[in-house]
């Protein structure tokens, strides 16, 4: 099993950053590829960016690239989204999820979630 716990949201004015920070615990080893979903009331959770296991491959969705960005520090199990020129609707809970190898953007093909982390932007 492994955990994940996000943090690092909270209240900011538009065009303002955040990061947000995923550590993960218990079976954790780095073949585990990371995704950022987020969503939003009354909304499906949606793919934000994701990064492979080796850090060598990410993707993001076309919304946020440009602005967002994904990383991670195996050594410390953590991963990272550095969000930047945030937007009012980039207000959601963000979630980091886990699956082996390579990141996709699916959520359902994910194994292991957090509990999610609120970002809410100001206009």
């Amino acid at each position: 099993q492994v955990q994940l716990v996000e943090s690092g949201g909270g209240l900011v004015q538009a065009g303002g950053s955040l990061r947000l920070s995923c550590a993960a615990s218990g079976r954790t080893n780095s073949n585990y590829a990371m995704g950022w979903f987020r969503q939003a009331p009354g909304k499906e959770r949606e793919f934000v960016a994701g990064i492979s296991a080796n850090s060598g491959y990410t993707t993001s969705a076309d919304s946020v690239k440009g602005r967002f960005t994904v990383s991670r520090d195996n050594a410390k199990n953590t991963v990272y989204l550095q969000m930047n020129s945030l937007k009012p609707e980039d207000t959601a809970v963000y979630y980091c999820a886990a699956r082996a190898f390579i990141p996709t953007m699916k959520a359902n093909e994910y194994n292991y979630w957090g509990q999610g982390t609120q970002v809410t932007v100001s206009s």
